[in-house]
């Protein structure tokens, strides 16, 4: 039987992290929470670039670009989407969801998924670096993991 894992291991790898400036005071909390897993894991960080876009809607467009470069092991998705007082909400959260749902399915790189989507400002806090954890650490993570299981299925 052989069994294929990925190893957590970020030396030598490439990441391309998509943050969302929209509720900044929480995707800056899950970029740090994503650059500290992945320099604790050996990344070197003239290795991970930074793309901001202007709110979670945008997340996709910057993501298929870095997808379609070629140059990234694995790319992190970083945002949070609050539900309001319309549909707003989950028409973003759907189509965020979908496209990187797409893009990482196509097999080029893997996508991490650090999106928070959250009833309440509360529940966000939450998952950006309080008692449920930093989410941008766990996307980090998993991408560190899928960047070296892509590698071992080449």
């Amino acid at each position: 039987m052989n069994v294929i894992e990925g190893k957590l291991v970020a030396e030598g790898k490439r990441f391309g992290i998509v943050v969302s400036r929209f509720n900044e005071f929480l995707t800056k909390n899950l970029l740090d929470g994503a650059i500290d897993c992945l320099l604790r894991h050996g990344a070197a960080s003239e290795n991970i670039d930074v793309v901001w876009v202007p709110g979670s809607f945008e997340i996709g467009f910057a993501a298929r670009k870095l997808a379609n470069s070629g140059k990234y092991n694995a790319l992190i998705c970083l945002g949070v989407i609050l539900r309001g007082a319309t549909p707003h909400f989950e028409y973003v959260a759907g189509q965020v969801t979908r496209i990187l749902g797409q893009i990482n399915s196509e097999g080029r790189v893997p996508v991490a998924y650090g999106i928070i989507i959250a009833d309440t400002i509360e529940q966000a806090t939450e998952r950006a670096g309080t008692k449920m954890g930093n989410k941008g650490w766990t996307a980090a993570l998993s991408a560190i993991e899928m960047a070296n299981i892509n590698e071992n299925l080449k």
